[in-house]
């Protein structure tokens, strides 16, 4: 049984560590889940080491990761959702979600992500939050519409070697 330190009706956040390699290999060795997220569309056994280890880092460094998200009812693992730091600028960090396939397209994207919107917004006091898509990523585009982000304009991406529509929601509640 893993540790939530955060739970919506269905969704339970947890940590990564160290011993969540397996995980990593299920969400990030799926092509499906890759294929909008570097330019090869696969992610290498060494890429998703490495995507492990800079989740981690940034938890040790900064408090925040791209959590690793559990069905509360199953435990099965969804995916991950959270943030991360945002360039140079103070309390703005960019929020992003991958899951696992057979999460696509039941609400758990949407759930998810408005929790990280609230724990950024509330608990760490962020003034904005910033997300971007493959231009490819129809289902991306409409969820992050759907919350409110607001588009403002075309971003490079250096792992897909593209420009990425990119948007940014504003904390009103400060």
């Amino acid at each position: 049984m893993r540790d939530f330190f955060m739970k919506t009706k269905r969704i339970g956040f947890s940590k990564w560590s160290d011993i969540d390699l397996n995980l990593a290999a299920q969400l990030w060795g799926d092509e499906e889940v890759t294929r909008f997220i570097c330019a090869t569309g696969k992610f290498t056994n060494q890429d998703i080491m490495h995507r492990l280890e800079t989740e981690i880092c940034n938890e040790k460094q900064f408090h925040i990761q791209y959590w690793p998200i559990f069905e509360l009812a199953s435990e099965e693992f969804i995916g991950c959702c959270g943030i991360r730091p945002f360039k140079s600028e103070a309390h703005s960090y960019e929020i992003g979600f991958h899951l696992r396939k057979k999460y696509w397209g039941i609400g758990y994207a949407s759930e998810a992500t408005k929790a990280v919107i609230d724990y950024s917004f509330i608990i760490l006091k962020a003034g904005k939050l910033y997300a971007g898509h493959h231009p490819q990523n129809d289902a991306s585009k409409k969820l992050l519409t759907k919350l409110c982000f607001k588009y403002i304009g075309e971003n490079y991406y250096e792992p897909t070697g593209l420009y990425h529509p990119s948007y940014e929601l504003v904390n009103d509640r400060l």
